[in-house]
This record gives structure tokens, C-alpha cells and sequence, in this order.
């Protein structure tokens, strides 16, 4: 009975210290701050305008196989998605901080530990006596002030923040990947215009050798131009091979293998969606992982507020322990008996309250820190969506400009090379109007990939790549 009788106090013992966290923290949950979102992106055309918020479905929203179709780069991105280290990594994160909270949970419940132990000992050669204990300790801590609901809480917001970075780095691989796929098209469009542009410089040249030799008046400068300008157009050609293998080895790098040629399609054969609806404001702080992440960050920093405040007042520890031992102390030992204690701690900091402002100061300060870098994160995925658009429209209107100049060039390349041919166009003139004709190509192509890079800047700026 008196075994009952004391599992009775103990259990009355808990209940007062239940009573006591029954009541609610000193502080509460972190509810979002006011941040600066109106006006965030500017209008791609008007420069005194903003876009005004009209759609709730943004561009960011639709799956990236949606926007981007070519088959081959699905396949790399798939790679890389599967295989990049970074991305690997990330996930490991998100282990590990849901490990974390599952340990900040179990704070709340007592911890038990079990340590037998057992003597043999004999006096003077007498008989042996033995005694032996088998002990269970048990300890809580009663959270009277809310230290571990903090710990738990910020433990929470480090796991959301595993998992918004793991998604940032997701949508930053999916258009890393993109964009270095792009850039080889438009490579490859460049060096198939350079090579019909060196066999239309060597086709000068040649003309250029055989007038010098028949027709008098062709000075042997003229053939020399011919010729240094049919060597620019291969000096060209080798600086593009360059860059093509420079971004064939990044692309690989991002899918986690070694430097090797990219399978893929070509510049023309590309589709990617023309109109966006974006969805700004409000919705890049839920879209942009990044964006939510630095939040998920910032309410860390609230609850290490409330931890560091929460030292400041009592902190209550409640020990029982339980064994069953043959051993009654003072060298008595009866017939093996249950010995039950409970022990309540109360822990007042005194000399400590330097420490503890400086501490709490910190915490202060770390959380003004954090809302500054997220509100700075808003404003750059706003500059970064303003960037997008702006792009998108100018590579598109310079795209259809040089498609005229062009058409035009072509022409003029033809009239001057048989001009030259009747001595009516100088030497001067066919190059400088071949020239002419490969920048102009040239920077279509570029004015084309620019064109598809806004898109998927755009889509990235939106937070799009997360499904």
C-alpha cells in the first residue's frame, strides 16, 4: 500500500507542475510582418507605371515539361535533378532539420534511463555480501515559460526553410540548365552562319587573286584585305567552337557528370510560350522558394527572441527515480525491496541578467537583420521580374529589326560582288558589306536566345520550376 501511496504524491506532484504549463507562454506564434509588395514590378513599356496586380494564376504555376517541350533538354534536366550534387545535398538538409524537430518535440516528454549496478563484497574473510540495484531515473522539464514550445517552434521554421531551399535550388538548377541548353543552340546557329560566311569570304579572296592577276588597276592591297578578312571570319569560327565546348563541360557539370558533348536539338526548332500572366506581388511571397525561405528564417529569429526572453524567469526540473535493491545502506541488506523519490528543481537565474540582455539584444538584432534581408528579397525577385519583361520585349523588337537590315544586307553583299566584278564596287565595299551581313546575323541569334533567356528568367523570377 505505501508503494501505491507514493505513486499517488507523485502523480499529485506532476499534475501541480501540469497546472502550471497548462497556462500559455509568455509570448505567441509569428504571424507575418508588413512588407513592401505594391509597385513591385515595373511596366516593361511605360516607364512611370507599374503592373497592376489582375491575375492570381501566375506563369510560374505551370510545370516546367509545360514550358519547356524539347524532349532532350526534359532529359537533362531529369539528369540533373536526379544527380546534381547541390540538389542532393539540399535534401539531405531537410533530413536532417526533420530529425531535429523530431527531437525538439521529444523535449516535452521525461527522459528515462536505466543503470543496474551490483556489489560483492566480504570483510575480514568473512561471507560475501552481495547487494545489487536496479534503478530507472526519470526527468522533465516542465516549460513553465514557453523555452522549449520556442525550441520546437524554431526548430519547425529551420525545417520550412530546408524545404524552400531545396525547392530554390530546384528552380534555380531547372533554369541554370535552360539557359546553358540555349546558349549551345544559339552557338550552333552562330557557327553554322560563320562557316557559310568563310566560304563567302574565301570565294572574295580568290576573286580578288585571279583580278590582281588579269585585271590592271587591282592593287595587291585589295587582295590582302580579302584575305584578312576571310581569316577574321575563321578566327570567329574558332572562338565559337571555344565557347561551345566551355558550356558543354558547365552543362555537365551541373548534371553531376563528366565534361562531354550535349545531345541536342536546334535553335529554330524551339517553342516557348509568348504571353505571361505573372502574377506579382503578393504571390512571389509564396511562388519564390527563396523568398520564403528568407521568411521561414526570419520567424526562426522570432522564436529565438521568445527563447532568449524566456531565460530571464524560472526554469522548473521535476526527477523521480524507481528501483527494486536488496540494499538499505549503512552495510544492511534485506530481501529485495522497490525504493521509490521525486525531486523538484526550480533554477532562478541571479547574477546573470548582463548575460541575459546581451543575449536577448542579440536575438533582437538578428531578427531586424533577417526581415531586412527578406524584405530585400522581394524587391530583387520584383527587379529580377522587371529585368524579364523589359528583356523579353526589347531582344523581340531588335530580333524583328535585324530580320529586315538582313534582308537588306543580302542584297548588298550580291550588288557589290558583281559590281566588282564589272570594276564598278571597290575591294572596300564587298567586305565591308560582308561584314556587315555577318554581325547583323549574328546578332539575330543572339537577339533570339536573349529572347528565350527572358523567358526563362522570367520564370524563374516568378518561382516557377517547383513541380
Amino acid at each position: 500500500m505505501n508503494k501505491y501511496r507514493f505513486i499517488n504524491r507523485a502523480i499529485i506532484v506532476g499534475l501541480a507542475a501540469v497546472t502550471l504549463t497548462g497556462c500559455k507562454s509568455l509570448y505567441g506564434k509569428y504571424e507575418r510582418p508588413e512588407v513592401k509588395t505594391s509597385g513591385l514590378v515595373r511596366d516593361s513599356v511605360n516607364d512611370r507605371d507599374t503592373l497592376a496586380v489582375t491575375d492570381t494564376t501566375s506563369f510560374a504555376n505551370i510545370p516546367w515539361r509545360s514550358v519547356f517541350t524539347d524532349p532532350q533538354l526534359q532529359q537533362i534536366i531529369e539528369t540533373t535533378l536526379a544527380n546534381n550534387p547541390d540538389l542532393l545535398n539540399a535534401a539531405l538538409n531537410v533530413d536532417i532539420a526533420e530529425a531535429q524537430l523530431k527531437a525538439a518535440k521529444l523535449a516535452f516528454l521525461p527522459g528515462f534511463t536505466f543503470t543496474p549496478q551490483g556489489t560483492i563484497a566480504s570483510w575480514d574473510g568473512q561471507k560475501a555480501t552481495k547487494t545489487y540495484s536496479l534503478p530507472v531515473n526519470a526527468s522533465w522539464d516542465a516549460n513553465l515559460f514557453g523555452n522549449l514550445t520556442a525550441a520546437k517552434r524554431g526548430a519547425q521554421m529551420t525545417m520550412l526553410q530546408s524545404k524552400d531551399y531545396q525547392v530554390a535550388v530546384q528552380t534555380k538548377l531547372i533554369a541554370n540548365v535552360a539557359n546553358l541548353y540555349y546558349t549551345l543552340l544559339m552557338l550552333d546557329k552562330q557557327l553554322q552562319i560563320v562557316n557559310d560566311m568563310e566560304k563567302l569570304t574565301k570565294d572574295t579572296w580568290e576573286i580578288m587573286k585571279i583580278q590582281h592577276q588579269s585585271v590592271r588597276g587591282v592593287r595587291s592591297t585589295a587582295v590582302q584585305s580579302a584575305e584578312s578578312n576571310y581569316l577574321s571570319v575563321q578566327t570567329q569560327k574558332e572562338d565559337l567552337k571555344r565557347q561551345i565546348r566551355e558550356s558543354e563541360n558547365s552543362l555537365s557539370l551541373l548534371m553531376g557528370q563528366q565534361a562531354q558533348a550535349i545531345p541536342r536539338s536546334t535553335l529554330d526548332a524551339q517553342s516557348l510560350p509568348s504571353t505571361f500572366s505573372t502574377g506579382v506581388g503578393i504571390q512571389l511571397l509564396s511562388n519564390r522558394a527563396d523568398v520564403h525561405a528568407y521568411e521561414m528564417a526570419l520567424a526562426n529569429c522570432f522564436y529565438n527572441v521568445e527563447a532568449a526572453r524566456a531565460r530571464f524567469y524560472p526554469s522548473l526540473t521535476i526527477s523521480a527515480s524507481g528501483a527494486f535493491t536488496n540494499s538499505g545502506g549503512m552495510g544492511i541488506t534485506n530481501p529485495g525491496k522497490i525504493l521509490l523519490s521525486a525531486v523538484g528543481a526550480l533554477t532562478q537565474p541571479i547574477f546573470m541578467k548582463g548575460q541575459l540582455k546581451a543575449g536577448l539584444r542579440v536575438a533582437e538584432d538578428q531578427y531586424k537583420q533577417a526581415y531586412n534581408t527578406w524584405q530585400n528579397s522581394v524587391l530583387t525577385a520584383g527587379s529580377e521580374v522587371s529585368n524579364a519583361l523589359v528583356l523579353y520585349n526589347a531582344s523581340d523588337k531588335k530580333s524583328r529589326i535585324e530580320a529586315q537590315r538582313i534582308e537588306v544586307l543580302k542584297k548588298n553583299v550580291e550588288d557589290t560582288r558583281n559590281l566588282m566584278a564589272s570594276a564598278g564596287s571597290t575591294y572596300l565595299e564587298v567586305i565591308t558589306a560582308e561584314s556587315n551581313l555577318l554581325n547583323a546575323q549574328l546578332n539575330q541569334v543572339q537577339d533570339d536566345f536573349y529572347k528565350m533567356q527572358a523567358v526563362v528568367n522570367l520564370y524563374y523570377a516568378l518561382g516557377g520550376g517547383a513541380k
